[in-house]
């Protein structure tokens, strides 16, 4: 099975926020997820409220091999978890 970590769209129309998922690769973009391991408010002006991460989570899925979507590894690089 492969494993990405990617970006689950939420919020109204117009106002999203997004949670940072772990998925299979194979499952859409909205549907069931493997673990939540943190959100993401591109609106939000505050820095420390704009991303939320559980960096220990996020660290041992991308030791066993989970592969972040671009968008994903610029906000894991901007929170200071290096990706390969």
């Amino acid at each position: 099975m492969s494993v990405k970590i990617r970006l689950k769209r939420m919020g109204a129309k117009n106002r999203p926020y997004y949670r940072i998922v772990v998925v299979d690769s194979r499952a859409p973009r909205d549907g069931r997820t493997i673990e939540e391991v943190g959100y993401y408010h591109p609106i939000e002006k505050a820095g420390d409220k704009q991303v939320s991460l559980r960096e220990e989570r996020v660290r041992k899925w991308l030791e066993e091999g989970a592969r972040p979507t671009i968008t994903v590894r610029q906000i894991l690089n901007k929170n200071n978890i290096t990706v390969k």
